[in-house]
């Protein structure tokens, strides 16, 4: 089992993204740092994207009802893709006295890419097992070339890989 950080932070695995590349592979996955991370009594918290089209409350808007969240889990509303901007995780963390992050979800290029960027600048350390985020095919790349060029892009400036 990889080495856990002190909170797994797991973006937008909701059902209106249910379409996107290997998403139910990536939700067991995620079930297992999940159970990894609660066998260890250390926080989950789960980062919700609201826009148009997942409206808060609406269908498309709720977790993956095969991811193992529960209705006490923490969770943080978002309306940008960066999951610390205008929203309460920055507070949560720091309140909380965690600085290690072990970041997944979705979308890789987006939503992804700009937390850990974020988190980074903030003095976060971030870790990540590898292909623990997803994405769809773009007009440039498929979905997998983006996950792996964005983890290439990660990997030793952003967080490192366990």
């Amino acid at each position: 089992m990889p080495r856990e950080a002190q909170v797994l932070i797991v973006m937008d695995m909701q059902k209106g993204f249910s379409d996107a590349y290997y998403f139910n592979e990536l939700v067991d996955r995620i079930n297992d740092r999940i159970k990894d991370y609660k066998d260890s009594d250390k926080p989950v918290i789960f980062i919700q994207h609201n826009e148009k089209g997942l409206t808060q409350g609406t269908k498309d808007w709720e977790l993956a009802d095969n991811l193992n969240a529960k209705p006490d889990d923490l969770t943080v509303q978002k309306t940008h893709l960066n999951a610390f901007y205008k929203t309460e995780l920055n507070d949560l963390l720091t309140e909380n006295n965690l600085d290690q992050l072990e970041i997944c979800g979705l979308q890789t290029e987006y939503c992804c890419n700009a937390t850990i960027t974020m988190a980074h600048g903030l003095g976060y350390q971030i870790t990540m097992q590898p292909e623990m985020t997803t994405t769809y095919d773009n007009d440039f790349m498929t979905a997998t070339q983006t996950i792996e060029f964005f983890e290439d892009i990660w990997n030793g400036n952003f967080l490192k890989f366990v």
